[in-house]
């Protein structure tokens, strides 16, 4: 009898969890990923971590499902980029507007360190506590490198670069020892391009004028009593207070259920047709580079293969049921061959069916070259983009070798055999060579990007000149469409491809396990786009090899420092 009753109360319970009232809940402390997993290694490295696709899809179909009541999110130090930021804070904005209850909770913005990104993301909430002994870093937006060419000196190390143009100035890290002036200029507006939005969010979210927010960030860093005497947060909480009080005000007997977990059921209790006619969602993240993409296991980032990239957007074209393509692209850039492959296959599919960007915190350099020939480009305000330029060079190790007594010799076939050695430095005529090949990718990069923006060359070069832009700056110039974010993409490329508003989003490739066991038959089997761990340069000297300029990234390539978090 009470085996009975103890298996007529659990089937209860799952009744009630099934049927009854929802509080949604997200916990941003372990960081979110771009998108899904591209290899086994990525697969370990975000398995706690939320995938941005389950919160945009999570709260969209949220904000239509009577049973959910709110939205509760712990918002942690682990920082986000900008423009992924802005992302979840449109989706909670939206979900807010449904007449949903949307809470925000953070132990501190910032213990002994800034906050302002992460603050600016709570404003959209209706409700903001702060733990007592927390604080909120609002200092403002910086952005900070470092001149490397005086350590160099007194090492015995030079560095020899060419760059197009003025405001390429990855390589000015190691040639000079100070902002040039379009180094500040450029620098400078993007920071106040970036303070503008934030200043906007936060006033509109506390209910404050903009100037007065202006003031706060000018005092900041606050204490939370600091903060809640200014009307920053709405109150002083413990974790256990904030829940207890989302239960209160939705009747005491609502079930938590992770945002993440509530996407994937109803995606899971709508499973579309196979055959069923849909968009198709490529992830083009992190360094580009020819081949395949992947990650080394000795750290560092990502790759984006042009291969991989290549290879799942021929199988989106080829597929007869997928009637338009999303391309996500989260990326510095890279190699100028392997980002213009991938420019080749967006043009190509753009041919046969709609290709709408959807831009995520970096698109710049390489990372706007695959991204110019879709027919519509969507960005955040805070996206960084643009760079259209491009730099080579080397260091010359030749009097640092003498001071630690090495000596290098070489034999060499061919008057520049040896031109990349850096052992020595640049002869003229690999000078008139090395401005050849600059010259060569610039223009091409420049008049492919006047091409497909509609621009005029002579205007394209105005807005190139290396210069990176935020989305908002990019959107009033041309080089960007539409603000927004993924979910403005997928709902855009639906239209265009006439489609209805619910139309199923594919993620490519589409591979079944034995797809994935057997390999690829050829270059055209949509399974050469699995990418592999990765054992070459992707490892803790990746991103100083990419500073160098040195072929494990390549010469269109956006500094680390320019990301904004």
């Amino acid at each position: 009898m009470d085996a009975g009753k103890a298996i007529f109360e659990t089937v209860d319970k799952l009744r009630q969890r099934r049927t009854g009232p929802l509080v949604l809940e997200l916990d941003l402390t372990e960081g979110v990923t771009e998108g899904p997993p591209t290899d086994p290694l990525a697969a370990v490295l975000s398995m706690r971590k939320t995938r941005l696709s389950d919160i945009l899809s999570g709260l969209r179909r949220a904000r239509q499902d009577s049973r959910v009541k709110a939205l509760v999110v712990k918002i942690g130090a682990n920082p986000l980029g900008l423009a992924m930021v802005q992302e979840i804070r449109q989706a909670v904005t939206q979900f807010r507007a449904s007449g949903k209850l949307t809470v925000a909770f953070a132990e501190t913005f910032g213990e002994f360190g800034g906050g302002t990104v992460p603050y600016y993301l709570a404003t959209a909430f209706e409700r903001l506590y702060l733990q007592p002994s927390g604080d909120v870093g609002l200092t403002g937006v910086a952005l900070e490198q470092r001149f490397l060419k005086g350590a160099l000196t007194k090492l015995g190390v030079g560095f020899e670069a060419g760059q197009r143009h003025e405001y390429k100035t990855a390589v000015n890290t190691f040639t000079q020892d100070h902002m040039t002036e379009p180094h500040r200029e450029s620098m400078s507006r993007i920071v106040e391009s970036v303070t503008e939005t934030m200043i906007a969010g936060i006033a509109d979210g506390r209910r404050l004028d903009p100037g007065k927010v202006r003031e706060l960030i000018d005092r900041g860093p606050f204490t939370a009593a600091e903060a809640q005497e200014a009307g920053l947060v709405d109150g002083l909480a413990y974790r256990d207070e904030v829940h207890d009080e989302v239960k209160q005000a939705t009747g005491g007997d609502a079930h938590l259920l992770y945002v993440a977990r509530y996407a994937r059921a109803a995606a899971v209790r709508k499973l579309p047709h196979p055959m069923a006619d849909g968009i198709a969602l490529v992830h083009g993240t992190g360094m580009i580079k020819t081949g395949r993409s992947g990650r080394s296991p000795l750290g560092g980032g990502g790759a984006m293969g042009s291969d991989t990239i290549s290879a799942a957007l021929r199988a989106a074209r080829r597929d007869e049921h997928i009637k338009a393509v999303v391309f996500r692209v989260d990326s510095p850039g890279g190699s100028y061959v392997a980002s213009d492959t991938v420019w080749r296959e967006v043009s190509l599919t753009r041919k046969v069916k709609p290709v709408i960007v959807s831009m995520g915190d970096l698109a710049a350099s390489g990372g706007y070259f695959v991204s110019m020939a879709a027919d519509v480009i969507v960005a955040q305000p805070g996206t960084l983009t643009g760079s259209i330029g491009v730099y080579g060079g080397k260091p010359v190790l030749s009097e640092l070798l003498g001071k630690m007594g090495i000596n290098s010799e070489m034999v060499a076939e061919g008057a520049n055999a040896g031109m990349f050695s850096t052992s020595r430095g640049f002869s003229p005529e690999q000078w008139e060579r090395i401005n050849v090949w600059l010259d060569r990718i610039y223009d091409d990069f420049v008049g492919k990007v006047a091409k497909s923006r509609n621009l005029t060359r002579e205007r394209t070069h105005e807005l190139a000149r290396g210069r990176v832009w935020t989305g908002a700056d990019a959107h009033k110039h041309g080089l960007v469409d539409e603000l927004g974010g993924l979910e403005d993409a997928l709902t855009l490329a639906r239209k265009r491809a006439g489609l209805a508003d619910d139309a199923p989003v594919r993620m490519y490739p589409r591979l079944n396990v034995l797809e994935r066991l057997r390999g690829p038959e050829s270059s055209e089997d949509k399974s050469a786009a699995l990418a592999r761990v990765r054992l070459d340069a992707w490892g803790p000297l990746a991103r100083l090899s990419a500073e160098l300029g040195l072929p494990a990234a390549g010469p269109l390539i956006l500094p680390e420092w320019y990301t904004i978090r």
